[in-house]
This record gives structure tokens, C-alpha cells and sequence, in this order.
């Protein structure tokens, strides 16, 4: 039987590594993370942690990370993907996200933007991943001829069985109540840069509850919430929990 290959296209300050992790805890699926980060930064040049060592170590070649991310292969019978929007740069050919089922994880820009602010106290707007996010998910969605599946990091946080159920029914896949927990720690699958981005979700066993953050936002990043939002409003009426309604 040929594997299921799951995409999740997610924008950075999300909960994409605990939803990684959830999805890793089930015996049929095995998992990867942001595979098109090497190539990312090799590209672009970017000053991240462990630039070099990452280069050094993980595919950089685009075309060779997309055989590998179409490989159906043997044991799992899923192959759950965690990708970064802002790593699929404009060159990189979308075709083979045809091939795939995409599933797009969003996070209130008002609460991304200020997490994000304290990694990158300037981001530009490519570095949310947001455009990248809404021009993916409109790829999808027009050449599939139907809106992919999307689910808002809030709602996975304040009910996660709810959320990872009304996925797994959107991609028609059974619910496995093993997403609900994992072990703590580092896992095999993490990037090698997991100890530079992954303290809190290592010391997580579960999704975390959430918690209201009524902190502003810093003033100079008024204007570009605004271009967060238009982009966000763009899929947040496919949620999940908006269309179950």
C-alpha cells in the first residue's frame, strides 16, 4: 500500500515542533523536520544559529529534497512533514505539493509578531512566512480544487484532541489518542538545530494550555500587523473550526 505523505506548512513562533511531535507519537508515522532549511539558508545567507553546521550536514539541493520528500519507500504507512513557509523560496518548482495531502497550521499575527520580536526585533514580512503561506495555500487550493485542510494554533492549544481529531478526519485518517502526549527530551527526528530553537517543546510532554498574553506589541511593528492580518483573514475562514460550524 503506498504511503500518505502529509505536508504541514507552517510560518516560525507556531507550535509546528509540539504538532511534530504529536504526530511522531503515533506507531504508524514517521517523521521529518523542515527539510528545506539547508537549502534556505545556503540561498539566502541568512545569519541563523548553526548556519554552517546546518549546510554542512542536510541536502541543499532543492530537487533532491523533493525525491526524498516523494519517496513511498517501506515501513510507516505516514509520512508527516514539518515545513517552514519562508523556506520554500520562489524558485523551488510547487508541483509536487499535487502529490501530497498540505495542511497549513496559522497563528494569530498579533501574538506571532510579538514572540517573533524577540528572536528578530526587525523581521521583514517574508521572514512571518505569511506571504508565502497564503501563495502556497492558494497553489493548493486552485489547482486541487478544494480548499486544503487548516487549523489555527489557538485551537489546538485550548482543545487539542478536538483539533488533531477534526484533522485527522479532514485528511481521512484515523485519530490516535497517542498525539495527545510524547516523551520529553530531544527526539531523533529533531534538526540538528534543535538546540538553538527547541528548549520549551523539550521539556513538554503534551500540548501546553493557553495562556492569554495581553502584553502590546512594540510600536514599531504596528504597521506590518496590519499586512499579517490582511494575509492571516486570508485562510483563517477555512479553519477547521470555522467550517465545522
Amino acid at each position: 500500500m503506498a504511503r500518505r505523505i502529509i505536508a504541514m506548512w507552517s510560518g516560525p513562533r507556531n507550535i509546528s515542533t509540539a504538532l511534530m511531535r504529536s504526530w511522531a507519537s503515533r506507531v504508524d508515522t514517521c517523521v521529518i523536520d523542515e527539510p528545506f532549511y539547508a537549502h534556505y539558508l545556503q540561498q539566502t545567507g541568512y545569519d541563523h544559529p548553526g548556519a554552517a553546521e546546518i549546510i554542512d550536514h542536510y541536502e541543499t539541493d532543492w530537487r533532491r529534497v523533493v525525491d526524498r520528500l516523494l519517496a513511498n519507500g517501506v515501513g510507516e504507512a505516514i509520512f508527516y512533514q514539518k515545513h517552514m513557509t519562508q523556506h520554500m523560496l520562489e524558485h523551488i518548482d510547487r508541483s509536487w505539493l499535487l502529490q501530497v495531502s498540505n495542511c497549513f497550521l496559522i497563528r494569530d499575527p498579533h501574538r506571532m509578531l510579538k514572540s517573533f520580536a524577540k528572536v528578530i526585533p526587525n523581521p521583514r514580512l517574508d521572514q512571518t512566512g505569511l506571504p508565502q503561506q497564503v501563495e502556497l495555500f492558494n497553489y493548493v487550493r486552485t489547482a486541487s480544487g478544494k480548499a486544503p485542510p487548516v487549523i489555527r494554533a489557538r485551537d489546538v492549544l485550548l482543545n487539542p484532541e478536538a483539533s488533531l481529531r477534526g484533522l485527522c478526519e479532514a485528511l481521512d485518517l484515523a485519530f490516535d489518542p497517542a498525539m495527545l502526549r510524547w516523551r520529553a527530551g530531544r527526539h531523533p527526528s529533531d534538526g540538528i538545530w534543535a538546540k538553538h530553537w527547541y528548549g520549551s517543546v523539550e521539556r513538554s510532554t503534551g500540548f501546553e494550555p493557553y495562556m492569554e498574553d495581553a502584553s502590546p506589541l512594540p510600536a514599531h511593528l504596528k504597521d506590518m500587523l496590519d499586512e499579517c492580518q490582511a494575509l492571516y483573514e486570508q485562510m483563517a475562514p477555512y479553519c477547521i473550526s470555522e467550517t465545522a460550524r
